[in-house]
């Protein structure tokens, strides 16, 4: 196996480094933590003095263009574990469903403006981008429920034709408040134990009834953010649009859909 280079952008430490412990260690536990391979120091220490935008730019660039430059999908993957390298370069080995959908949430600071954002794959083709639901005083977990939220009312006509849908977030509290805990809840009446009140419980209320009516046809499934995965980034590109341009309602993006130029757009 080739030698491989690391930068990291976000992290513990930022900088290049030759190992993947090393990256490890600087980034684990970090929903923020932004990291990428290359296959020489020099492509690596490049692409440090830019940043993971650009680079996951670059890298969609050179991948729709079929071109071998250093950011192709042959030559620069995700750092990564190897079982989850190939998802991390593509969005196929992921969107097994016939409509796959991924939500997010950004937040800033936290609480603070918040917004939410969603790309829509018809298996592994990007046919939608929508933006919205921003609060002047939400959190990242209201944000990332209302992406949940939105992403299963998307879900409900086309299970209603026997599609099958995925629903891919990067917020495992959110997936769990929905698959995990909510039935306890209810069955306590709505609150944890002892009586605790319960975080967001209207849109989890709300989304656990969607979720019960839909789940037959209907799976959800947790992605690592900032992990180059195409549709969790393009999301995240929408869920920053909705909270700078302050958009309450959730609208569809209009422009073309453009991935390297959404990509390139500020990030979370």
């Amino acid at each position: 196996m080739s030698k491989k280079y690391y930068v990291v952008w976000k992290g513990k430490q930022t900088g290049v480094f030759d190992t993947w412990s090393t990256v490890q260690a600087l980034t684990a536990g970090r929903s923020d933590a932004q990291f990428m391979g290359f296959p020489s120091k020099a492509e690596a220490e490049s692409a440090f003095q830019s940043t993971y935008t650009k680079a996951l730019m670059n890298r969609s660039l050179a991948k729709s263009s079929g071109v071998g430059a250093n950011t192709s999908s042959s030559n620069v993957k995700a750092a990564s574990k190897p079982s989850y390298s190939k998802a991390a370069t593509t969005t196929t080995s992921r969107n097994s469903a016939d409509i796959n959908i991924y939500c997010d949430g950004a937040c800033s600071p936290n609480p603070g403006k918040s917004g939410t954002g969603m790309a829509v794959y018809h298996l592994d083709v990007l046919k939608e981008l929508w933006f919205g639901l921003h609060q002047a005083k939400g959190t990242n977990n209201t944000a990332e429920l209302n992406g949940l939220l939105e992403a299963f009312r998307f879900a409900k006509p086309y299970i209603a034709k026997g599609q099958t849908v995925k629903v891919l977030s990067d917020s495992k509290y959110s997936i769990d408040c929905i698959t995990k805990w909510a039935k306890g809840w209810k069955n306590k009446g709505w609150t944890r134990g002892k009586g605790e009140e319960i975080k967001n419980l209207e849109i989890i209320q709300e989304g656990f009834a969607l979720y019960e009516q839909l789940k037959t046809n209907l799976t959800i499934a947790h992605v690592k953010g900032h992990a180059n995965i195409e549709g969790n980034e393009l999301s995240d590109r929408m869920a920053v649009l909705a909270r700078t341009q302050r958009e309450v309602g959730f609208v569809a993006y209009t422009k073309t859909l453009d991935i390297p130029t959404v990509l390139a757009m500020t990030s979370d």
